[in-house]
């Protein structure tokens, strides 16, 4: 019995530290390459719109996966689909060390990001069904939560000091030794598992919502260089429209449907949704182009960028606590709105002291902070509300709107982002450039400059009307994470209302 009892607890154990390890992979995968988007523009010479989907194809692979895999791994096996997303996921990350083309690190970037999203869902399945009393969850989410934490919080500096001590490609080939300890730990702890009430996988709502978000991403990333006007741009926004009433309608009519919009009749699960919306349309693209700024704009390199990421990230771990008895006392309907202006006063701050010819990582730190106490203050909240908003039996959709919800707003705002960084340097070289200039070669400087060129800009313009730019693009943005932030915090504070109805979906 004693023997037994112990094996028992080595699997738990085994099955944690697998489902922790692959936590880590996915976070690092999104917060450690913004770090070295400078570096693969200078070694691959990519240009900005290709570093964005470098980010893009990751984000949009998850979105891709989030809600289809937990159908496929009902029906298939938990352990099975987890085994066969770390493989993938490992297979992805040598693809993308051994490259020196951008085109396959896009698709390889594309593939961890199906994998990852499938990693991700398997990861909170495997806790629930192996940590079964009250105490035992507790504590396996909260390790999760801890080790996914430092992967996001983190993640910019171990990028950054991994390109300074050997070189980019160890960003993702310390993936594939990673993801071979996984899957042995995974093989000797998790269980298997499935629901034997499992239905069939809701394909329709999975193609039509994937092509609605990848073709609208399309369309605000090329709409620049194609015109948006263009009939090529207008037929995938058209697709992309189409795809989106599609999804609607197939959801509507389905017995089972993968999102239930009944849902969203209820208050605090709504207002809750706004504010993961929130955060991935203003905090985390942001994080993509914050290092460009660290290393063009302000002269950093690499480390020092990511030590200035990681007072972006790092206030994120240490606020949750914090939030969580906030939440008790004040109710997450002030709560969540109050963390999201706290974001949108950091990006605010932010645009202070990016602006004057004096900036630097000490002008910058106070918004840094503030956006990273309002992001810890409001994501356990959000996540907190939305499953515990719907009924047990729901929160596994509850769930699966949230992060989908999360991923599609960040999949759409990495490309708003850019668009309104390179329109802003842009608008700042037509006024400060020498009147005889070529028009013709604007655009194609400030896409340049809003990548991280700086030092060599070309086209006759001297540093002082290239930093000068490339400030003006960076205050647009901050700008546009501010309002739209502080917008949606106002409209989740409405949503949510004074009293909180009772869930009766």
């Amino acid at each position: 019995m004693t023997i037994a009892r112990s094996l028992t607890a080595g699997n738990r154990s085994a099955a944690l530290t697998a489902v922790c390890l692959s936590a880590l992979m996915f976070g690092l995968e999104i917060s450690s390459v913004p770090a070295i988007l400078p570096t693969l523009e200078q070694v691959l010479q990519a240009d900005f719109i290709q570093l964005q989907w470098i980010m893009n194809a990751y984000t949009i692979g998850v979105t891709m996966v989030l809600m289809a895999t937990g159908a496929l791994a009902d029906r298939f096996g938990r352990k099975r689909v987890f085994m066969a997303s770390i493989i993938a996921f490992g297979l992805a990350s040598l693809a993308c060390g051994l490259t020196e083309s951008v085109a396959v690190l896009i698709g390889g970037r594309f593939l961890q990001g199906l994998s990852g999203g499938a990693m991700l869902v398997c990861q909170i399945a495997i806790l629930s069904h192996q940590f079964r009393t009250a105490r035992e969850r507790s504590m396996a989410f909260g390790w999760w939560g801890i080790v996914s934490g430092v992967g996001l919080g983190f993640g910019p500096i171990i990028g950054g000091t991994i390109v300074a001590l050997w070189n980019w490609e160890w960003v993702f080939l310390i993936h594939v030794g990673l993801s071979i300890a996984t899957v042995l730990l995974a093989a000797r702890g998790v269980q298997e598992s499935r629901d034997p009430d499992a239905t069939q996988l809701d394909f329709i709502g999975v193609t039509t919502l994937s092509v609605a978000v990848f073709c609208l991403a399309f369309y605000i990333t090329q709409g620049a260089q194609l015109g948006f006007a263009n009939p090529a741009a207008l037929a995938t926004l058209s697709i992309s429209i189409a795809s989106l009433v599609a999804f609607i309608i197939a959801e509507k009519s389905s017995a089972r449907p993968m999102f239930d919009f009944s849902v969203f009749r209820i208050r605090p699960f709504s207002g809750a949704i706004i504010g993961s919306v929130a955060m991935n349309i203003s905090f985390w693209p942001f994080m993509i182009y914050l290092p460009i700024w660290f290393q063009a704009g302000l002269g950093y390199d690499s480390i020092a960028a990511g030590l200035g990421l990681l007072a972006y990230t790092l206030p994120a771990l240490v606020i949750p606590p914090l939030a969580e008895r906030l939440s008790l006392r004040y109710q997450p309907h002030v709560v969540i709105p109050a963390g999201l202006f706290t974001i949108g006063l950091g990006f605010m701050v932010m645009k202070l002291g990016s602006s004057g010819g004096d900036a630097n990582w000490l002008t910058m730190l106070p918004g840094c902070i503030l956006s990273g106490v309002g992001l810890g203050a409001t994501n356990t909240p959000v996540t907190n509300t939305t499953t515990g908003a719907l009924p047990p039996a729901r929160s596994g959709m509850a769930s699966g709107i949230d992060m989908s919800a999360r991923m599609i707003s960040l999949a759409i705002n990495i490309p708003v982002m850019g668009f309104i960084l390179v329109e802003g340097v842009l608008s700042s070289l037509r006024a400060n450039m020498p009147f005889e200039t070529d028009p013709s070669v604007f655009r194609p400087l400030a896409e340049k400059i809003a990548a991280g060129t700086a030092g060599s800009p070309g086209f006759g313009a001297s540093d002082i009307i290239v930093r000068q730019a490339l400030a003006e693009g960076f205050g647009w943005v901050m700008i546009y994470g501010g309002v739209s932030v502080w917008l949606l915090a106002t409209i989740s504070f409405v949503v949510f209302g004074r009293r909180r109805p009772i869930a009766s979906v």
